[in-house]
Formats: structure tokens, sequence, C-alpha cells
């Protein structure tokens, strides 16, 4: 898979399943998505959806995937994979395949995905994901997984991670600029202290996630079988 992205959560795995696998409460931490709405399916058959993305006001891009998962496994681990695509004129992925695995461990779960997708738009698309787009999904993905973390270990909802996130990225900005009319040297002093300084406890960040696997994972057998269809 092309992103890998991980974290630790100090929670239960069925709150930390349930909240990843309710579409509802999925669309709540998840910033790559806006809107998810399951299709009826019978009893077996893998999970048809759509989902859309909130580009701009009065604009949203959509698309359509299909997910299958196994929550029950002998040493504990669940896994959810899936495959999506878009016909959308302004969707910059055509389309994709990935999947999220739950592994218990002494101190909570291992919560991790492994994903990657096939750029729209030609060869302008190609360099806008490379330099812009697949970079901007990464940090996405990490700082979602962990608004994730913080709603299942400490109850802050999404909601107000968000507003704790937009506040400290304010005032960080605001730092910036008052220093920046004392003296240039001073701004640029006080935004090196801006960018590398951590967030606080209860604002999510990126950083606190792994980019790549501390050891090797192999993508589930289920999405080989979901490929197939």
């Amino acid at each position: 898979m092309g992103l890998y992205v991980e974290t630790r959560i100090h929670a239960d795995l069925d709150r930390i399943w349930n909240r990843t696998q309710d579409p509802a409460l999925h669309q709540r931490w998840d910033l790559r998505f806006t809107c998810i709405d399951y299709a009826p399916r019978a009893a077996g058959e893998p999970q048809r959806f759509t989902y859309a993305v909130r580009v701009l006001p009065g604009l949203t891009v959509s698309g359509t995937g299909i997910s299958a998962g196994e929550r029950r496994r002998p040493d504990g681990t669940r896994t959810s994979a899936l495959r999506f695509s878009s016909a959308h004129p302004l969707s910059l992925i055509a389309d994709g395949q990935g999947y999220w695995r739950y592994i218990p461990v002494d101190s909570g779960v291992r919560f991790l995905t492994g994903y990657d997708y096939t750029p729209g738009w030609g060869r302008f698309g190609r360099l806008v994901d490379r330099f812009a787009f697949r970079p901007l999904m990464a940090w996405g993905t990490r700082w979602s997984f962990d608004r994730l973390r913080l709603w299942c270990e400490r109850d802050i909802s999404p909601e107000r991670s968000l507003r704790n996130g937009l506040a400290e990225a304010a005032a960080r900005v605001t730092a910036v600029a008052l220093a920046g009319q004392a003296h240039p040297l001073l701004a640029v002093a006080v935004a090196t202290v801006a960018i590398a300084l951590p967030a606080l406890p209860t604002t999510p960040s990126s950083r606190r996630c792994l980019r790549r696997p501390p050891d090797r994972v192999a993508a589930p057998a289920v999405l080989e079988v979901m490929t197939a269809r």
C-alpha cells in the first residue's frame, strides 16, 4: 500500500470498532469524508456505500465503495477492507483500495491503515497528486487518527478537538504576526518555535502517528477477494 498510518489507542476494542465502522460516527472524526451512507445489504454480503467530501461551501465530490470486515479471529485481531472509486470530474482519486486493522496489545489497540489509489486527471493529476494531494491525504489521515484517539481515550468529541486545533493554530499565527510587528527576525524565530512546538495534549496532531510500519504488515486476504469480484 502506498500510504501507511498507525496510532495506539488506550481504549476498548469494541469502542474503537464502533466509532470507525458506524458511518454516522466515522464521518465525525475523519477529515477525508463529509458524509458516508451505507446501502441496504443482505446477510453475508459486502457493504456498499456512497461518500462525499465537501471541497468548498456548496461544492462536494462524491464516490462509491464496497467494504467487508472480519470481526472475529483467534488472536483477537479485526480487519476492515474496502475498495472505492469516483467518476466525479473534480475527483483526483479515480479508484483505490485499503484496509483498517485493529490489533489488541497490552496497552490498548494498534489501529492502523494501509491504502493506495490511482490518480485521475491524467499526467497533470499525477503531478498534483505526487507533490500536493498525496502529502495532504497522508497528513489528513494522521490528524484524523489522532482525533479519533482523543475521542476514544479522553472523551474529547471530534467537534471539540477541531475547535481546539483551530484555536491553537490561530494562537500560533497571532504570535507570529505580533512578533512581525516588532521585528522581522523576531517573527522568523517565533515562527520556528510555533512550527516545532508540539501540539497541546487536547489538540489532534499528525506527528503522534507512525508513518511506517514497525513490523511487516500484509494486506488482508479479504481485500483480494473483494478485488476479484
